[in-house]
């Protein structure tokens, strides 16, 4: 179903008001889209990642040349994940940095294919150093992402954004944006996410200050913006717990926590319980 903006805040204000955790799954395969929605997701985000992370790769994959991250997108929505959800709004996740679209066309290709919403995904927040800084000087930087997302709401998506400082969260909210997302970094745990402790991750209880920050940034611009977290030491549904305790984010949303981790765990020990079935002896 396509959704309007007032829909889906209408949906996830109805989870709040229940004083229920908003929940948003990133589905790399229809397969996963399906049984986020079984579970009680109230959004269904896809990203170009989703589609490398499924195939056994790193997330962040899906910043690099590997392919057209939009049209990717398009292509899970339109034959492996829009045909398989119900109910869900389903979100799709923008390069919004592409200079080789013609955004409000393709946005409103997204709109015609039944997606409800639009996320800044990829993501140059993820990029710092030198890198960053280029990017930002040769205009394909954030604020690209900034005015994807401000011609979205412009014209009547639901919006959900990546920000990764005060200073983003504040762009974005300028935007329009309904729902910020503080984006903590690559997520910890499992086969090809951070190590969390001894490496370069957050540590959990340095996450809800960096959450409500970005949160306060947002309501200094709208107050009736949602804040909800991602990624980093927030990995797990206690991780989740710990930072909505500790600040006020009213939910969280999940890629790899809500697909990788539980894939790599069921499969293998499901293998595994098949693998130590004993044989009859004869």
């Amino acid at each position: 179903m396509r959704y309007t903006r007032q829909q889906v805040l209408d949906r996830l204000h109805a989870q709040t008001t229940a004083s229920r955790s908003i929940v948003g799954a990133g589905a790399g395969t229809g397969i996963s889209a399906k049984f986020a929605e079984a579970g009680g997701a109230d959004l269904i985000i896809i990203y170009n990642s989703g589609r490398y992370r499924m195939a056994g790769h790193g997330s962040l994959s899906g910043l690099l040349a590997f392919g057209d991250a939009n049209q990717i997108v398009y292509e899970m929505g339109e034959r492996e994940v829009l045909p398989v959800v119900k109910e869900v709004p389903v979100i799709a996740g923008v390069n919004g940095t592409d200079p080789l679209r013609q955004m409000p066309h393709f946005l409103k290709r997204l709109d015609d294919l039944g997606f409800s919403g639009i996320n800044n995904f990829p993501t140059v927040g993820l990029i710092d150093g030198h890198f960053r800084a280029e990017l930002e000087a040769t205009n394909l930087g954030f604020n690209k992402e900034v005015d994807m997302i401000r011609t979205a709401h412009e014209m009547g998506f639901f919006t959900i954004v990546y920000v990764f400082n005060p200073e983003e969260s504040t762009r974005m909210a300028q935007a329009g944006a309904d729902v910020v997302i503080a984006h903590m970094g690559l997520t910890v745990g499992g086969s090809i996410g951070l190590a969390r402790e001894g490496g370069v991750a957050m540590k959990l209880e340095d996450a809800p200050a960096k959450v409500q920050a970005i949160g306060e940034a947002a309501w200094a611009v709208n107050k009736e913006c949602i804040l909800v977290s991602h990624g980093g030491p927030i990995a797990t549904p206690d991780d989740a717990r710990y930072v909505q305790e500790h600040s006020d984010a009213l939910g969280f949303i999940g890629a790899s926590s809500m697909e990788r981790l539980p894939v790599e765990t069921a499969i293998t020990q499901t293998v595994r319980a098949f693998k130590e079935l004993p044989l009859r002896k004869r």
